[in-house]
């Protein structure tokens, strides 16, 4: 009896020897993740020494994991073998960070050891970096970039990057700690209002139907660029437009100077009042000042408007010429009209021409023209016509020498007996002399009679 029981306690003593597996696992790869609702594996690359005896062994987990490889590894006596041991996330485990997690190694006659592994738990945004370099108004075109930080390898791997500068879609494969990078061409009219500081790059990913968001930084650096054109059209009526555009990315006081003389600034008007207005001399200086934001334009347009000082000045000269002419006119002569009441009824007028000499002149002739409606009534006032020509309508009257100040009145009654309405007109009177042994001639003002219809006196 006592046998018996001895040989239980030794049986007891051996059995943990008997049942479990022996195995020396050495882990090569590091820095293992698994991504949340990403449906690829983590992986761990081992080297698995069998101790033991060979035997078939299995790979698996109390947890609920898939993993792999399975079914079962052959693996000899003394033999280390490569196991490359992937373990696929579950739906159901929401963990962030670091998660040790336990598997067993287990022969074909029910021996087992349990084994640890650590992997890292975390989202898919979590997986990249992205970023760029800096841009500024002047930059043509910018580097970006999007790096995979941890040990997964991404294949196709779709990208749409966003920023406030450019829009970019790309397709890639992304390795274990891969970064690549791409030039992206740029349009200023897409940020020339932005201003200076920093902008979210954002890369949304898509990896196997499932998106995240990625942000990143782009820096916009200040840049103080203003930009000037000035345009002049018109002569007569000059537009100078001055236009002080903020090409930039920072507000920047912006001052335009406009000068004019004393003369000019009478007939100069703006399209904005003028911030400060000084003198200096026979010179007027306009400014203004304003402070322009990224894009946007201080514009001062300026007309100089000659034409009302030109017309001043043509009606000065005229007056100036004619004044001239006048005083070089020796004889004057002025013409006038007026109505008469005939005995018959007959439309008559009475034609005066008055003849005054500003000088001595000499053979004075005055010749005045008869309109074809109307007939001369052989009956004169004052001088008497030297002769008149009926079929040429032409009375001339020679006055022989005039002294300075000296005047004549001629004059002439004219009818007819057909009714004239409306508007009458008579032609110049013209006047010939000689003075100081030159021929010159001087025309008279025309005649005008407004005639309405009258009864015949019965």
């Amino acid at each position: 009896m006592k046998k018996s029981v001895l040989f239980l306690f030794f049986a007891l003593m051996l059995l943990p020897f008997t049942i479990a597996a022996s195995f020396q696992v050495e882990k090569v790869s590091s820095n293992e993740v698994m991504i949340k609702s990403v449906s690829g594996p983590a992986i761990f690359d081992l080297k698995v020494k069998n101790l033991g005896s060979g035997d078939n062994f299995q790979f698996y987990n109390l947890l609920g994991f898939s993993m792999a490889p399975k079914g079962t590894v052959s693996i000899g006596t003394g033999e280390t073998k490569d196991i490359q041991l992937m373990i696929y996330p579950r739906d159901d485990f929401d963990y962030n960070g670091f998660y040790t997690f336990e598997y067993f190694i287990q022969g074909s006659d029910g021996t087992k050891q349990s084994e640890r592994l650590t992997m890292k738990m975390i989202e898919l945004k979590d997986a990249f970096e992205t970023g760029s370099g800096e841009i500024s108004p002047e930059t043509n075109s910018i580097k970006i970039y999007l790096a995979n930080k941890v040990n997964f390898n991404f294949d196709n791997l779709k990208i749409r990057f966003d920023s406030p500068f450019f829009k970019l879609e790309k397709e890639i494969g992304l390795g274990p700690y891969e970064k690549k990078e791409f030039i992206v061409e740029l349009n200023k009219e897409d940020f020339d209002k932005l201003t200076a500081g920093f902008y979210t790059l954002t890369a949304k990913v898509d990896y196997k139907g499932k998106e995240a968001d990625v942000d990143g930084v782009i820096r916009f650096v200040e840049k103080d660029i203003v930009i000037t054109n000035s345009k002049d059209k018109g002569l007569i009526i000059s537009t100078q437009t001055i236009e002080k555009k903020n090409d930039g990315n920072v507000v920047t006081e912006v001052e335009t100077v406009v000068k004019k003389n004393i003369i000019s600034r009478l007939f100069t008007t703006f399209n904005q009042e003028p911030d400060s207005v000084e003198r200096n001399g026979l010179t007027v200086f306009y400014t203004w000042h304003s402070d322009v934001k990224p894009g946007e334009s201080l514009n001062v347009i300026v007309k100089t408007n000659w034409l009302f000082p030109l017309l001043v000045v043509f009606f000065v000269v005229g007056i100036v010429v004619l004044t001239k002419q006048y005083s070089k006119t020796n004889v004057i002569l002025r013409k006038r009209v007026s109505f008469v009441h005939a005995k018959g009824g007959e439309f008559a007028l009475k034609v005066t021409i008055i003849a005054n000499s500003r000088a001595h002149v000499e053979r004075v002739s005055v010749t005045d023209r008869i309109p074809h409606l109307v007939n001369l009534y052989n009956k004169f006032g004052g001088e008497r016509p030297t002769r008149i020509n009926e079929k040429l309508k032409r009375i001339e009257w020679d006055l022989g020498n005039m002294d300075k100040g000296e005047k004549r009145v001629l004059s002439y009654l004219i009818y007819s007996k057909v009714g004239v309405m409306g508007r009458f007109a008579l032609p110049e009177a013209t006047a010939v002399y000689e003075r100081e042994g030159e021929i010159h001639e001087a025309e008279s003002n025309k005649a005008f009679f407004v005639a309405e219809q009258r009864k015949r006196d019965e």
